[in-house]
């Protein structure tokens, strides 16, 4: 059965056992693509079922945040109602893994996390599995899957677009297609706000043996844009030094991401104040850097489309047009001229993950724009393997795939998915497909973006580049760029003194000293090599004030927010005073000083204008000190 059936999901679920069986290998896509009312209707029936047996395998299983505090949960639970409503469908299996009570018959296999959801929770930390975004499908046939649930758009001449997830659902299908000897199905459900993309994501109704058209009554899940802060923005203007007009672009999601697109609007719509910024931050380039505007444009290959290249294509920056066909194309680069019926593609994504904007975005893409925005398998996206490379290479020119990392070891070898005791903050996902593509390509760069410094709960400051880590993501043979807010260091073919010398150069003053000793103790360093001035300016108050007169180019919220005036001030007073928690010295100070009568709007959004206690006397008071600053 492959047409569009009305049905209930316990007659449907029924028909899938009698199907693959008592033993179900459930594949649900990445991210925004998951059936969740479907899916938990197939959880309910297995955890009231002792005798059957279910994995669900996935990787971003996206749930609305929560507060571990009742403070900041005045502050978050009107606003997460305000920005997914009150009936959100939230995933009952992410709700008992964090409770710790998924019964016995039931597994949840996951190879990317949001970012720090599995920390303090070791049934996610257990059953994670570490796999290249690439080797995905291969891995999902090996464990069994037999049951697919997505959400798909359409249909449109009877076809279904695989919209925001064709990522891993298109190889999955063909491998099992090839190889599986064991019965199983892929469901779909149409889902009436899922823009139908174009390009390998649309398929024949007959992809599917089932096509659910009720509306699933589950909004979108639209990601809250992030605060970009100064040290954010600083990482952003470096990186975006780095992206060659006429190129290619992947970046992914986050403040980091954020702060490379405004840097790169500013870059293309007002030049000359942006490059006066960058000669007055007289930082690192990393031997080579591009400054003006992007007048032939760029093209977008990344694994995640997202808001970023939405905000470049208004920007007229997503503008430079791709071709599937060699002749054609290496035509294109050599600069000629062609007349090509609708127009060539813009942006060749793997799956999308965004804003609510972004979804309208995509919606409201008319028919002409709608095929120049493409969306495909990963195996075609994250790699140059497949037989088409001489065309990928020619369609991805100067090519400068961007990912972020947490920190970066100093001969260059980088951390992004997890702690020191092998506890997984996110996953590996895409980024190793694309470092090493990176250097499979003659004029391709990886660059990976990090804060020189980080800083915990307790207000403890630490340096993201450091001499050693337990266990690494992209190995130093890989290193490449890397940008920190105090610059760029180029590492691709430097020896080891090189790029520690490099490293140094970027990273926070305070922290430079004790690295050297450490490479100097291992021989890696020339005793008598010292670190040079300008990197001993690397500190956070030089590059306050060198940002100083163009604070109106670097907002907080560069793209808009989905909080309120008064919860965008809110939002980073309640962070200062979680890290205020464990100095009972400083609460003090704070409880002297906040004065509440001068932040009525503040305190009324937190109900704490009128206390009721004499602990929320204590916090308004408190609340108002970390509002002025203290």
């Amino acid at each position: 059965m492959n047409q569009a059936t009305p049905t209930t999901h316990e007659a449907l679920i029924d028909r899938i056992i009698q199907h693959v069986g008592r033993r179900l290998v459930v594949g649900l896509p990445l991210g925004l693509g998951k059936p969740n009312r479907l899916v938990n209707a197939l959880y309910r029936r297995a955890c009231a079922d002792p005798g059957l047996q279910l994995e669900i395998v996935t990787a971003l299983s996206l749930d609305l945040p929560e507060s571990s505090h009742w403070l900041a949960g005045r502050l978050m639970d009107p606003a997460v109602e305000r920005l997914f409503g009150r009936d959100y469908p939230r995933l009952d299996y992410v709700r008992d893994q964090r409770a710790g009570r998924v019964p016995d018959n039931i597994k949840v296999t996951e190879f990317y996390f949001q970012s720090g959801a599995a920390l303090g929770r070791s049934i996610m930390q257990r059953h994670y599995v570490s796999s290249n975004y690439t080797h995905v499908a291969r891995d999902l046939v090996d464990r069994g899957i037999n049951l697919l649930l997505q959400l798909v758009a359409g249909p449109s001449d009877d076809r279904y677009s695989l919209s925001c997830n064709p990522d891993v659902t298109l190889d999955v299908v063909n491998r099992l297609r090839e190889t599986a000897d064991w019965p199983w199905m892929a469901v779909a459900q149409v889902h009436p706000e899922l823009p139908f993309m174009h390009g390998d994501a649309v398929v024949n109704a007959d992809f599917f043996d089932e096509v659910i058209d009720q509306d699933p009554q589950q909004p979108l899940f639209a990601v809250p844009r992030a605060r970009v802060s100064l040290q954010d923005h600083a990482v952003g203007l470096h990186a975006s030094r780095l992206q060659a007009d006429g190129g290619t672009l992947q970046i992914g999601i986050g403040s980091l991401s954020d702060a490379l697109v405004n840097a790169m609007i500013h870059r293309h719509r007002d030049n000359a104040a942006y490059r006066a910024l960058v000669e007055r931050l007289d930082a690192p380039a990393g031997g080579f850097q591009h400054l003006g505007p992007f007048e032939e444009g760029i093209y977008g290959a990344s694994e995640m489309f997202m808001d970023g290249f939405m905000h470049l294509y208004r920007s007229g920056i997503l503008s430079r047009e791709v071709f599937d066909d060699l002749a054609l194309q290496q035509r294109v680069n050599a600069g000629e001229t062609v007349e090509q019926a609708g127009g060539g593609a813009l942006m060749d994504g793997g799956f999308f993950l965004g804003s609510g904007e972004f979804y309208r975005f995509l919606r409201e893409l008319d028919e002409v724009e709608r095929p120049r925005f493409r969306m495909h398998g990963v195996g075609r996206i994250n790699q140059l393997y497949g037989g088409s490379e001489a065309l990928e290479i020619a369609q991805r020119r100067h090519a400068c795939f961007i990912n972020t990392c947490m920190m970066v070891t100093a001969t260059g070898a980088a951390v992004s998915d997890g702690l020191s005791d092998h506890r997984v903050v996110s996953g590996v996902g895409g980024q190793y497909n694309f470092v090493a593509m990176a250097h499979a390509m003659d004029d391709g760069r990886s660059v990976l973006m990090l804060r020189a410094t980080r800083t915990d709960d307790r207000g403890r400051t630490s340096s993201n580049i450091v001499w050693e880590y337990p266990h690494t993501t992209i190995p130093r043979h890989l290193r490449d760029l890397v940008v920190t807010e105090y610059g760029v260091a180029e590492l691709r073919g430097k020896t080891d003194e090189e790029c520690i010398q490099a490293l140094v150069g970027i990273m926070d003053a305070r922290f430079q000293d004790e690295l050297v000793e450490q490479a100097k103790q291992a021989g890696k360093l020339d005793p008598a090599w010292r670190v040079p001035d300008r990197a001993r300016r690397n500190t956070p108050e030089q590059l306050a004030g060198r940002f100083d007169e163009c604070h109106s180019m670097f907002p907080e919220y560069p793209f808009g927010s989905d909080f309120t005036a008064v919860e965008q001030r809110l939002i980073p007073a309640l962070e200062r005073l979680k890290r205020l928690s464990s100095d009972k010295m400083a609460l003090l100070r704070a409880l002297l000083k906040g004065r509440p009568a001068d932040h009525p709007e503040e305190l009324e959004r937190l109900g704490l204008a009128d206390p009721a206690s004499l602990r929320e006397r204590l916090y308004a008071r408190l609340v108002a000190a970390m509002l002025e600053g203290e």
